[in-house]
Parts: structure tokens; C-alpha cells; sequence
């Protein structure tokens, strides 16, 4: 396997099982990184790891519920005692379905707002110890252009996201004397398995729908899209990039 810009680098990826975390597990091994990729789903998350393997890459991991807070703590202390530390934590793990507000209960609205935000917190605070340890580390969390503007049936998904973007600046900020980087990615439509939950919902509105499409209809971004940015945001290529929110969307926001 060729080596490239993380060699030698210890990556921590949540939700690699699938779509755009699994695509990002697999592009900083190539690039020399020894991964540890962990996800609710422990079958796709292992195959992940031995495609890394099979490839000729490094990589180790299992399952981790990034919303359970001790979940956390295991598997990133087995992530440190694995590797001998941790260089970029890049958290890819999310879930969320379109819903009419009025169908929108309690129990949907923590189920989103645990997974994608408070696992970014969960991650980001057990993780921060090894990150700032030199050589300092970096953060980049995959958001959604969700959380650059509302989407109509996202409400929940919607607040999840533009609590990680604005939670992403504040440490940017406060860490940003120690040298430690933070960013998010903010993907547009993205063909992976996790689409599919995004349908409209039944008796939709078009013309609410059609303001967040693609400015020229179909274009569709793959995984590997966002896993090269993603990449791109770790690398010291982008050193000069801190507390940025990255739309890669086809102009979807512009």
C-alpha cells in the first residue's frame, strides 16, 4: 500500500461501518494512517477493517454507541493502548429521517440530538487528552449543509448539525493556542445507504424541497468525495484552516 500524508498517524473514525465514515477509514490508510474504526454496527465495521487489511493497511476497532459516554471512554482507551496514542479524531457517525414536525416525538428528537451531538462531545472530551499531546492532533466532524440552513422535515436533524458545526468553532477557538485544529465537513446529497432516510415524507411540499437540491438536478456526490476532504482538513496541507465549515455540495448553499 502506498504512503502518503498520515504516516504513522493514529486515526480515531465513528460510524466507519458504512457510506462516508468507511470511505474515510479506508482513504487515510491508504495514506499510511493506522486506523481505529469503530461503529454501532459491529458486522460492517469489521469488514471495514479487513478490507484496510486485505489493502495492506493498519487498522483496528469495534463496536462503540458514541452516544453512551463510557462507551466512549472504552474504546478510545483501547484505540491509545492499541496504537500508543491518538493524532485525529474525525467523527463521521450520524443518523436522522425526514418527519413532519407534527410527527416529530420526543424520543426521535433525542435519539438524533444524542447521536449526532452529544457523541461529538462524548468523542472530542475523552479524546482532547491525546490529541493535545505532541505532536498536536486535529478534529474534523462531518456535519451537513443541514446545519449551514434549515430543511423543511429536518427540524431535529437541523438543530443536530448546527449545534456540531457551532460546538467545532468554540474549540477551534480555545485550543487554537495549543496548535490543535478543528473543522467540519458539511456534505450535500451523498449517495450512501444513509439516504435513504431522507425521502420526503408523505404530502411534502416541492417547492420547500426544491430549495435544497443541487443547483442542477441529480448532481450527486459518492463517499469518496467527502472522504478527500475530510482528509484534505487533517492533512497539514490545510494548517492555515481552523473552525471552518466546509460545504461540499455542488453549490447546493451558494
Amino acid at each position: 500500500m502506498a504512503r502518503g500524508r498520515f504516516e504513522n498517524r493514529v486515526v480515531y473514525i465513528t460510524g466507519a461501518a458504512s457510506g462516508m465514515g468507511r470511505a474515510t477509514a479506508l482513504l487515510f490508510a491508504a495514506e499510511g494512517a493506522k486506523v481505529f474504526a469503530v461503529d454501532v454496527v459491529e458486522a460492517g465495521v469489521k469488514e471495514a477493517i479487513d478490507a484496510i487489511r486485505t489493502a495492506g493497511g493498519v487498522a483496528e476497532g469495534g463496536y462503540c454507541d458514541v452516544a453512551v459516554m463510557d462507551s466512549v471512554r472504552r474504546s478510545v482507551a483501547t484505540a491509545v493502548a492499541t496504537f500508543g496514542g491518538m493524532n485525529i479524531l474525525v467523527n463521521s457517525a450520524g443518523v436522522g429521517r425526514s418527519l413532519h414536525f407534527e410527527d416529530l416525538d420526543e424520543q426521535e428528537w433525542r435519539r438524533v440530538l444524542s447521536v449526532n451531538l452529544d457523541g461529538v462531545f462524548h468523542t472530542t472530551k475523552v479524546a482532547m487528552e491525546y490529541l493535545l499531546k505532541p505532536p498536536v492532533g486535529n478534529i474534523v466532524n462531518v456535519a451537513s449543509i443541514a446545519g449551514l440552513r434549515g430543511q423543511a422535515y429536518n427540524s431535529h436533524y437541523c438543530a443536530s448539525k448546527a449545534g456540531m458545526i457551532n460546538f467545532t468553532r468554540a474549540i477551534a477557538l480555545e485550543f487554537v493556542s495549543c496548535g490543535l485544529r478543528a473543522n467540519c465537513v458539511c456534505p450535500g446529497g451523498v449517495i450512501t445507504p444513509f439516504l435513504q432516510h431522507f425521502m420526503p415524507p408523505e404530502n411534502f411540499e416541492s417547492s420547500i424541497m426544491a430549495y435544497y437540491m443541487p443547483p442542477v438536478p441529480g448532481l450527486m456526490g459518492e463517499p469518496e468525495d467527502i472522504a478527500r476532504t475530510v482528509a484534505f482538513l487533517a492533512s497539514d496541507d490545510a494548517r492555515m484552516i481552523n473552525g471552518a465549515a466546509l460545504a461540499v455540495d455542488f453549490g447546493t448553499v451558494a
